[in-house]
């Protein structure tokens, strides 16, 4: 059984034929839409290294079916920066050494983007570990990802006060 969908992907509208049904949003962003810097990891939503905002909420695209998402609007990390300029998380992570060694990072800030505008950040370390507690670090950058978020939802409520 195939059936065609639309999606809307970093801003560009992708119409997909899906010859098989069972086709995670993880691979089709892979391996059909040649999206590579969202990472597959356990692939079985533990370890959050393919996270990415479907209708501007975090999910697991491992998890996720294409099928299910008809008419969606997803962002992947290679759709944060805008016309060349970086994302207040991307630039937060950069400034508070929240990089890691890149396996789990695109997830990662995917994860911080969604909880700043969720409303889930709050102001102090513990809440945004808790919130960030579905992606797993294997690096321990954990203190410098908990500045970034801090700093970076500050800068987000700058940027949408300037707007």
């Amino acid at each position: 059984m195939s059936m065609s969908i639309t999606l809307t992907v970093n801003g560009s509208a992708r119409a997909i034929d899906l010859d098989d049904l069972r086709v995670t949003l993880l691979d089709l962003l892979r391996e059909r839409l040649d999206l590579t810097g969202t990472k597959k990891g356990c692939d079985r939503g533990q370890c959050g290294a393919c996270t990415v905002l479907v209708d501007g909420r975090r999910v697991n695209a491992c998890l996720a079916l294409a099928v299910s998402l008809d008419g969606a609007e997803i962002v992947t990390i290679e759709g944060l920066a805008q016309g060349g300029e970086l994302h207040p998380v991307q630039i937060a992570f950069l400034n508070h050494d929240g990089f890691q060694c890149g396996f789990c990072t695109p997830g990662q800030i995917m994860s911080a983007v969604g909880l700043i505008r969720e409303g889930w950040a709050g102001s102090d370390h513990e809440r945004v570990r808790e919130a960030l507690s579905g992606n797993i670090c294997r690096c321990g950058a954990y203190q410098g990802i908990t500045e970034a978020v801090l700093a970076a939802q500050a800068a987000m409520a700058e940027r949408e006060d300037a707007a």
